[in-house]
């Protein structure tokens, strides 16, 4: 009946994002062909104006709106027809929609319904008397004349007071069915509510992390997102209760000037009544359907500031390829010491038992430097768990004492640690090793390359994000998904040695291929060279395009094949040595000879300026790290405890957590602290983001402590 030109759906989407629409165009050709987002956006940038990943997302997310809202026109047309109840007018305004509740509202009076009074009346024949009340046409005869043609004992209608009660329930559900009255209300509900909370008999008086809201009252359309979840999250838990509340009497007037045609009809006073039932009922569901729609955007605002988190976190600075010794700090059941080597294998473990009850430190001691000498590590990491400062306080002082202060030592956050430890995975990598063990591993391998270790975790795991069990689960994958994926093709992947779940995000890739490609780096060996990659089953030419630039292997006899160059583009670098008269491996890192370079003049009709500029780029560094460089977060050693902060103290701390209402610090006692967004600068800031990230070293003074509630309150100093 209906199919949506392509064109117009990229004019929405151009309208939508204020787009051109051959970038838009560009990239949704690229992507129905199967391309990633990572793909088009480094190695596709002539075909799409060069938009970055944020611009070629939102066009994936609006492209899939789109595509599902053609869909329920379809349906709602195909639905509509089938009763002959379609108009010309009708078809045009559902398809000009672009809004799925406009769409709904037309579709409302068509939809089948169960069975209500006004279907009952309907079936009484009252339908004609419903019309002549919503029409209100001139009447020459009485109230009694002109409902007794519809007084029928066969149908049920007994009465003059019978008919005119059916009839007006026919007319209540058409004022409820109207999409002009639902959407004018729907929008001075949304422009007007206030959103009420109150609490529940049983808490008031009592402290909770719900207590600002036990009598709250704000602007609905003005309520951020962070106080919307907190408001469904205490609602759910039975703390608090809330409402929307509106000055209901501008939105019946309102009603009433679309139904009230005559002041003088005869039954005016029985429509004026219908219109304020249909109000409440119309208000009722429309309530709840902007209550939801506001949850819905503070969901995508908390999904939105998950994922930059998340993305800070993965990016976090790697110690890089050193041996590192990890520790999971323990009490009654000791420490677990896991060392690796600068490639992540495992080398070997011990247990100590240095804190109480055992306080074995000798033995401790001994063991530790044990495998300081047999393994000669860089960095020693410790979780920031359960007798994280103890351990690190011995360690400390074990490593000075032995003249070893060489070795840096490094708080870790164990977030998700225990996850990974019992997960599939780190048992099919260590099924002889303890639990407990593989989480001493995973917190090494965390510190020397935490994009790589923290892929294995659920994102939800990780700690960085606030209501994330509360939001749209479906949703939240697909953000976090993406900006896993995002970030490992951003720094790219070491081919030899990545794991199965680090490729699974490679451009292209996914779970089968990545298995397959671990399956024959085993049974074949180290790959030479990224052509190589062809001779694994299930990878054909189409995902060898889309991973390829994004894989590196360091030991290959052609030094790009440890570039982000594409190997579609090497022979335009082997045509610039040439042109050079240079050899490849003398021209990549040579930044006089590149400079020598004029790019327009490898231009053609599939290369462009954009690709061949990154060329020049990539071939001053080829291989760097974009990373930062990795610095330590050293806490105060006489700060160990919740009760060992005292108000004005000044320390270092490490962003864990940033949200809209302000930046969580851990600085050294198991409890995150909060600094709110007021306290962030002397300057005013509308985003956290813009001030610190997840990650982040900073200083910062205790403003007050909390022992019972556990809260820290702290001010960022700059």
């Amino acid at each position: 009946m209906f199919k949506a030109d392509k064109n117009i759906i990229y004019r929405y989407i151009v309208e939508d994002l204020s787009l051109d629409m051959g970038p838009v165009a560009g990239a949704i050709e690229l992507f129905i062909g199967g391309a990633t987002v990572p793909f088009v956006a480094r190695y596709r940038k002539e075909r799409t104006g060069g938009l970055n990943e944020t611009h070629l997302r939102a066009i994936q997310e609006k492209m899939l709106y789109y595509a599902e809202l053609e869909k329920r026109k379809e349906t709602v047309l195909e639905s509509i027809s089938l009763q002959g109840k379609l108009t010309d007018d009708l078809k045009k305004r559902i398809v000009a929609c672009r809004e799925r509740h406009a769409l709904e509202d037309l579709y409302l009076p068509y939809k089948p319904k169960r069975q209500t009074k006004a279907t009952a009346a309907l079936e009484k024949g009252l339908g004609h008397l419903a019309e002549m009340l919503l029409e209100q046409a001139r009447f020459s005869g009485t109230r009694e004349e002109m409902l007794k043609p519809f007084v029928d004992a066969d149908k049920g209608v007994n009465t003059p007071e019978e008919a005119l009660s059916g009839a007006l329930d026919i007319v209540i559900e058409s004022i409820n069915d109207n999409a002009e009255i639902r959407g004018w209300i729907r929008e001075y509900m949304l422009r007007t509510g206030l959103v009420v909370t109150g609490a529940f008999d049983d808490w008031k008086g009592k402290k909770s992390k719900f207590e600002m809201y036990y009598n709250f009252r704000e602007y609905l359309k003005d309520s951020p997102s962070h106080r919307l979840l907190a408001i469904r999250r205490g609602a759910n838990e039975k703390v608090i209760s809330w409402n929307i509340e509106v000055d209901k009497e501008p939105a019946i007037q309102f009603t009433g000037s679309r139904v009230i045609r005559d002041p003088a009809f005869l039954f005016i006073d029985e429509i004026r009544a219908a219109v304020r039932k249909a109000y409440i009922r119309i208000s009722v569901s429309v309530e709840f359907e902007i209550f939801e729609k506001r949850m819905e955007e503070a969901e995508e605002e908390a999904i939105r500031v998950f994922s930059k988190n998340l993305e800070n976190l993965l990016l976090e600075p790697p110690a890089g390829h050193k041996v590192i010794i990890g520790i999971d700090p323990g009490f009654v059941t000791g420490c677990k010491v896991a060392a690796i080597d600068d490639c992540g294998r495992f080398l070997g473990n011990e247990t100590i038992f240095p804190n109480q009850p055992q306080s074995a430190r000798r033995e401790a001691s001994d063991t530790l430097m044990g495998l300081v000498a047999r393994h000669k590590p860089a960095l020693i990491a410790v979780g920031n768990g359960t007798a994280s400062r103890e351990t690190m306080e011995f360690v400390s002082g074990i490593l000075k004492m032995h003249g070893e202060e060489k070795i840096k030592l490094v708080s870790v956050s164990e977030a998700g640690a225990s996850v990974y430890s019992a997960s599939e995975e780190a048992l099919r990598e260590f099924p002889e090793l303890d639990v407990t063990v593989r989480g001493a591993i995973s917190i090494a391998r965390r510190l020397q390359d935490p994009l790589s270790e923290l892929v294995k975790i659920d994102p939800k795991a990780i700690g960085v994000g606030q209501y994330q069990h509360d939001v749209n689960q479906m949703k939240l994958k697909r953000s976090l998904d993406a900006v896993v994926e995002s970030c490992v093709n951003y720094v790219g992947v070491e081919l030899n040695t990545a794991s199965r779940e680090l490729l699974t995000y490679v451009s292209g890739v996914g779970p089968a291929a990545a298995e397959s490609i671990v399956r024959y780096r085993k049974k074949n060996g180290p790959f030479n060279s990224r052509k190589d990659l062809l001779g694994v089953p299930m990878l054909g030419e189409k995902t060898f395009e889309q991973c390829a630039g994004f894989l590196r292997v360091r030991s290959s006899p052609n030094k790009l094949d440890n570039s982000a160059i594409h190997p579609e583009s090497y022979h335009i670098v082997e045509k610039m040595a040439e042109d050079l008269t240079a050899g490849l491996e003398r021209m990549i890192g040579n930044k006089d000879m590149i400079s020598r370079i004029n790019p327009a003049r490898y231009v053609s009709e599939q290369v462009g300026l954009p690709t061949l500029e990154d060329i020049l780029k990539e071939l001053l560094k080829p291989g760097l790290d974009p990373r930062k460089e990795f610095a330590n977060v050293e806490f105060r050693p006489d700060i160990k405890y919740l009760e060992d902060l005292k108000k004005d103290m000044k320390l270092f701390g490490k962003v864990t957590n940033v949200t809209n209402f302000g930046a969580f610090v851990d600085v050294g006692v198991h409890h995150d602290g909060l600094i709110h967004i007021s306290n962030l600068s002397k300057k005013f800031v509308s985003d956290p983001h813009e001030v610190v990230a997840v990650g982040d070293r900073v200083r910062v003074k205790v403003l007050s402590v909390d022992t019972e509630l556990k809260r820290i309150d702290l001010e960022r100093l700059s």
